[in-house]
């Protein structure tokens, strides 16, 4: 149990950041702003993580970029904006809302109201077949007469 906690401990350390010794600066408040920056910028490799705990070369890279922008003087969204200008919107977790990325903030609601109609269409085409129908006198009295038989032969002890 303890060598399967410490294995689970290392995992997650190791996932907590990926942030190499060497890349880490002696200023204690830049290096704080390097992290809270590469938190924000998507790794373009691994796509849906973070630079901050990605392993992949270019993470480190786009790391080691952002603390020489931080060392030669540049603000936190002067970084930004860097990296935006080298690597696109694609490169912030959090894009603007702008032209560009509409199609990106909107198509989720798209998808979901394209869901809803079909789900209503199909509801729509469920209900108008499936309603129960009046029985004709004849069937009613065809279903009497089964019954009636089922009745009577459940009633007999030799079956």
């Amino acid at each position: 149990m303890r060598g399967l906690l410490a294995t689970l401990l290392i995992v997650l350390a190791g996932m907590a950041a990926a942030v190499e010794p060497d890349e880490i600066l002696d200023d204690p408040l830049l290096e704080a702003r390097a992290r809270e920056i590469s938190r924000d910028i998507r790794c373009v490799v691994c796509q849906n993580e973070p630079i901050d705990s990605s392993n992949a070369g270019v993470a480190r890279d786009l790391r080691l970029l952002i603390r020489e922008r931080l060392l030669a003087g540049d603000s936190d969204d002067a970084v930004r904006q860097y990296l935006v200008d080298r690597y696109g919107d694609y490169v912030l977790f959090k894009p603007p809302f702008k032209p560009a990325t509409y199609a990106l903030w909107l198509a989720p609601f798209g998808l979901l109201a394209l869901g809803g109609v079909a789900a209503g269409m199909a509801l729509r085409r469920r209900g108008g077949r499936g309603g129960a129908e009046a029985l004709s006198a004849e069937d009613e009295a065809r279903v009497a007469e089964l019954v009636a038989r089922y009745d009577g032969d459940a009633n007999r002890k030799d079956i």
